[in-house]
C-alpha cells in the first residue's frame, strides 16, 4: 500500500483570507494521476467548489506552486487556483464573509485519477480567518454612526482607515477586518440600507460622513496625521467627495468608482452637488437570462451639462489612488477613473492610476473569487459586473499590494 496520501498546507492550515499558502501532496505514486477538489460552505449554507487535474513528479510528490494543471476549474501553475476558482453550484452567488469572527474552512481533498471522484486518498482543511490574532471588533452606533471600528492588537499609534462599499448597502465588515489585520485602524461605515439608514435616502450628508472621520480622529490608538477612504463603486465616489471636502483625509482609493457623484444628490454645507444625469430607459436586459447591462445609462461625463455633478477633486490637498477593471461590465469605471485623473494631473496633483485587463467591476481582496453577475441588494435585478477568472484573480493581488503601499506611504 505504501505511504499513506498527505494534504499539507503551509505554512500553516490556519492563516489570513488574503495569505498565500502552498498546497502540497506527498505520498503519491511517481507519475500518479489525481484530481484535487477544494470546498467551501458559506454562512447561508451554499456550496462553492473547484477541481483541478493534476500529475505527480516522479518522487510522488505535487507542489501546486510548481506542478501545472491539467485540466478543470483553471490551466496551468496556480498555486491559488482553488481559491480562486471556487464557484456555487447555485448559478449568481456571490462569496461574501457576513461574520468575520468565524472562518472560512476549505476543504482540500485528493481523489484518484482524472474522472470521477470516487475513491478518495487524502484531505485537509485551510481554515481562512477574517480577523488576525488580538484585532478587535468594536461595534459603533454613536450619534447617528452606524458601523464597525477594527484596532490591530497593541497601543498603536495606527494609520486610520474608513472603508466604504456600494450602492447594495449594508455594514461589510471583511476587508476592513483584513485591513486591521494588515496593521490599519479600520472603520467599515454603512450609509445605505442598514438598520434606520434606508435602501435609497433621499440625499446623503457630508456631515454623516464628516462625524466618522471625527469618531477616527479621537480613538487614541490612531495616528493623528491625518486619516485614508477607501471606497467600491458607489463608495469610490464618496471617498473623493470626502477627500475634496473634509480637511481630516490625507489618502483617498477609489476602486471602480467614478469622478462625479453618481445615484443620490450629496448635500454639503451651503451646496449640495446633484445626481449624474441617467436615464434608466438605456438599460439594457437579455431576455433569456435577465441580466442587466448598466454601462449605458449615464449622461455623457464629457458634456459640461453634467459638469456641476463633478466631485472637484481637484481642490483636494490629498494624495489619490484610482484602480479600474477594464472587463467591468456594470460601467465604465476606467473612463470615468480617466477623467478624474486627468483633472488631477493637469492642476498638478499626485495620483496613481491602475487599469487592468480582464478584472471586472467587484475588485475584491485576493482569493475571493470571481463574481461575474449577482443580485444587487438593493435594485433587486441581476446585475452584470464582468471580470475573467484568471485575470480578475491577479488584479486583486495586485491590487491588494498597492492599496496597503499606498496608505503605509501616505498616511
Amino acid at each position: 500500500a505504501g505511504m499513506a496520501v498527505r494534504v499539507s498546507v503551509l505554512p500553516s492550515p490556519r492563516c489570513l483570507f488574503d495569505d498565500p499558502v502552498q498546497i502540497r501532496v506527498a505520498g503519491l505514486q511517481p507519475q500518479q494521476a489525481v484530481t484535487l477538489r477544494a470546498s467551501l460552505v458559506d454562512e447561508s449554507g451554499e456550496l462553492f467548489q473547484a477541481h483541478a487535474l493534476y500529475r505527480a513528479g516522479s518522487s510522488g510528490e505535487l507542489d501546486l506552486s510548481r506542478s501545472p494543471a491539467l485540466g478543470g476549474s483553471y490551466l496551468g501553475v496556480e498555486p491559488m487556483g482553488l481559491l480562486w476558482a471556487l464557484q456555487s453550484k447555485t448559478p449568481h452567488k456571490r462569496l461574501a464573509k457576513r461574520n468575520v469572527l468565524t472562518p472560512f474552512c476549505v476543504d482540500l481533498e485528493v481523489y484518484e485519477g482524472h474522472g470521477d471522484m470516487s475513491h478518495l486518498l487524502g484531505k485537509c482543511t485551510n481554515e481562512r480567518w477574517f480577523l488576525g490574532e488580538g484585532v478587535k471588533r468594536i461595534s459603533v452606533r454613536e450619534g447617528r454612526l452606524r458601523a464597525t471600528l477594527f484596532l490591530p492588537p497593541g497601543p498603536g499609534p495606527f494609520p486610520g482607515l474608513i472603508d466604504l462599499y456600494g450602492s447594495g448597502g449594508g455594514l461589510i465588515e471583511y476587508r476592513a477586518s483584513l485591513l486591521a489585520s494588515r496593521g490599519f485602524a479600520t472603520l467599515a461605515l454603512a450609509y445605505m440600507s442598514f438598520e434606520d439608514i434606508p435602501a435609497m435616502p433621499e440625499v446623503l450628508e457630508l456631515s454623516y460622513f464628516e462625524e466618522a472621520v471625527n469618531f477616527l480622529r479621537k480613538q487614541q490608538q490612531v495616528k493623528d496625521t491625518g486619516i485614508g477612504v477607501l471606497g467600491l463603486s458607489k463608495g469610490g465616489d464618496l471617498a473623493l467627495s470626502m477627500a475634496t471636502f473634509l480637511p481630516g483625509i490625507k489618502a483617498a482609493v477609489s476602486i471602480s468608482g467614478s469622478s462625479f457623484n453618481s445615484f443620490i444628490p450629496l448635500k454639503g454645507d451651503g451646496f449640495t452637488i446633484p445626481v449624474h444625469p441617467y436615464d434608466l430607459g438605456r438599460m439594457k436586459i437579455s431576455d433569456e437570462s435577465g441580466l442587466v447591462d448598466f454601462s449605458d445609462v449615464l449622461d455623457d461625463h464629457t458634456d459640461p451639462a453634467t459638469w456641476d455633478c463633478r466631485i472637484p477633486v481637484e481642490r483636494s490637498l490629498a494624495k489619490f489612488l484610482f484602480l479600474s477593471g477594464l472587463d467591468d461590465m456594470n460601467w465604465k469605471s476606467d473612463l470615468y477613473c480617466r477623467d478624474a485623473v486627468q483633472r488631477l494631473r493637469q492642476h498638478g496633483r499626485e495620483v496613481e492610476f491602475y487599469s487592468y485587463s480582464g478584472a471586472g467591476h467587484l475588485l475584491e481582496p485576493p482569493y475571493l473569487p470571481l463574481c461575474k453577475v449577482s443580485i444587487h441588494r438593493v435594485l433587486g435585478m441581476l446585475v452584470h459586473w464582468g471580470g475573467q477568472w484568471r485575470e480578475h484573480a491577479k488584479a486583486q493581488e495586485d491590487a491588494w499590494c498597492r492599496i496597503q503601499a499606498f496608505f503605509w506611504q501616505h498616511l
